[in-house]
């Protein structure tokens, strides 16, 4: 009697596979780096990770991840919904402006947030006749949280934007069909389907929130990121700073095996043939002019006060005769190696994404989660590794602009493959198997068929790359080629030198840079 047949899985091509396989590999050099270095602890490695204060600290590291993920899927899904599928009033101008806050530097954020919220800030001076002598604090976990929040929660828009544009309208008219109000539609249809993309979001949001160092030291909030920035500084023991880096990859290892958990395996695509249709507008009725306030609400938080600070401080700063530079060379020097970075971790996001979702394995998951480990790092232990290697084995790259390009690739490559993830979840495979019914291989059906159809995923995570690589400040300092200066760093330079108004006038410009980007994958989104 013969064993019943079971189906074979599919084994991945070799233009998928073989570059998810290098990317895999690249991705190994931080965490090599930080195990040589943790080696020259030997055992005492786990009396280091184990110890009281160590064990405090990954406790509040945890809490705040937990808020800050929890307020950023909230207000992400919320605003997505809000400008894609309702009547919104200016629902264009605030799927553009909601996106801006991602490019806002943490620790710019925080510092505008204690002139303003702190003790003797801005907002007590204007209280302080009617009797108010002190606000509520503002340090310590409410100033991390509330900083991270509004700055992060475009890392759930914009995937779970580009989710419902390609979500099919035909399901959700079925549920209101068979008598199942708004509401109710929303919560048993729509949101089920957002699933992939609120996981890669909230995914993002947490990685980011455990290795974001500016907000948490500015407003004291001592998590993992700042106790091994204080090592790494402190340039007296970096074993220790090693074995605490080791850790938060542990941690983000963790998150992303929740995240695959969380994400199950449904399928998120068109079951059957029919037409494409556009998406219904839901038409919010008396509600329409709170959620624009709600809304509003989010951009001027976020983004509309801060800005409206950093205008003070230039024009104070011009009163007094201060000289601003446009920084124009900056500006260009941002734009070119933002642009690459974006390019090649858009490209190098889709083999590890296909790999992932159309073939899973064990070897396609380490590869997933190997992808997601550069994000969860300060930006200092991943360019110290990148120093490492490079002196070692290709001393020629040093402080080049290949290396630095490479660094923010690596660093920011988790916000490509989530957002391309979440989109071919929503591609059926079906489209491809008959694409090979028509005599297409495989690498023709892929080009001529999925790839296409990812293009929306694809955008939103080049946009958040771009958007992430321009401010980003550690890895810049450190792998720069000489004399490259970028916004980030001429913002970081003048803010250490207490020049407000050149900080202002560079964080300015770094914010109406990320603009027309924006402006262009919201254009691109509905087409």
């Amino acid at each position: 009697m013969n064993a019943p047949h079971t189906a074979a899985r599919p084994r991945a091509p070799a233009f998928i596979w073989v570059p998810a396989v290098a990317v895999a590999l690249a991705m190994l050099l931080p965490p090599v780096y930080l195990g040589v270095r943790a080696a020259d602890a030997g055992s005492g490695i786990v009396d280091i990770l184990l110890n009281t204060r160590t064990l405090a600290i990954l406790a509040r590291t945890l809490v705040l991840v937990a808020v800050v993920t929890v307020a950023c899927v909230s207000l992400g899904v919320a605003l997505a919904w809000l400008t894609v599928r309702t009547d919104l009033p200016l629902r264009r101008t605030f799927a553009v402006l909601t996106a801006l806050p991602l490019v806002i530097p943490s620790y710019l954020f925080a510092r505008l947030l204690v002139i303003t919220l702190g003790p003797k800030g801005t907002l007590q001076g204007w209280l302080e006749p009617l009797g108010v002598e002190r606000l509520p604090e503002i340090f310590g976990l409410p100033g991390a949280a509330l900083t991270l929040s509004l700055l992060s929660f475009p890392y759930v828009l914009l995937p779970v934007r580009a989710a419902l544009l390609r979500s099919d309208p035909s399901l959700e008219e079925a549920s209101r069909g068979l008598g199942r109000g708004g509401w109710t539609t929303f919560m048993g249809v729509t949101l089920p389907m957002l699933r992939p993309a609120i996981a890669a979001g909230a995914l993002l949001v947490a990685l980011y929130t455990m290795s974001d160092f500016g907000a948490v030291s500015l407003l004291r909030y001592q998590t993992f990121t700042w106790a091994i920035y204080i090592q790494y500084e402190s340039l007296i023991d970096r074993t220790v700073a090693a074995a605490l880096s080791l850790a938060l990859v542990s941690l983000a290892l963790t998150l992303l095996f929740l995240e695959t958990r969380t994400r199950g395996r449904a399928e998120y695509f068109r079951s059957s043939p029919g037409a494409a249709r556009a998406l219904s507008v839901v038409r919010l009725g008396r509600w329409r002019w709170p959620a624009a306030g709600f809304a509003a609400g989010v951009v001027a938080l976020s983004l509309a006060a801060p800005i409206a600070i950093l205008l003070f401080w230039v024009v104070r700063g011009l009163g007094a005769g201060e000289s601003l530079s446009l920084l124009w060379s900056n500006t260009a020097n941002t734009l070119s190696v933002a642009v690459l970075a974006a390019m090649v971790a858009a490209a190098a996001g889709i083999p590890v994404a296909v790999l992932a979702v159309r073939y899973p394995s064990r070897a396609s998951a380490a590869i997933e989660r190997l992808a997601y480990v550069g994000f969860a790092l300060p930006g200092v232990a991943v360019a110290l590794a990148f120093v490492f290697f490079a002196l070692a084995l290709a001393p020629a790259v040093y402080q080049t602009t290949l290396l630095l390009v490479v660094a923010y690739v690596m660093l920011f490559l988790p916000a490509a493959v989530g957002a391309t993830q979440a989109a071919l979840r929503q591609v059926s495979p079906r489209l491809e198997e008959a694409a090979r019914g028509l005599g297409k291989t495989p690498g023709q059906a892929f080009r001529l068929v999925t790839l296409p159809l990812l293009g929306r995923g694809v955008l939103a995570g080049a946009a958040l790359v771009l958007l992430l690589t321009m401010k980003e400040l550690p890895a810049t300092l450190i792998l720069a080629p000489p004399g490259f200066t970028t916004l980030a760093t001429s913002i970081w330079s003048a803010d250490t030198e207490a020049f407000f108004a050149r900080t202002a006038a560079g964080a300015l410009l770094l914010v109406l840079v990320a603009v027309p980007p924006v402006v262009f994958l919201v254009a691109r989104e509905r087409r």
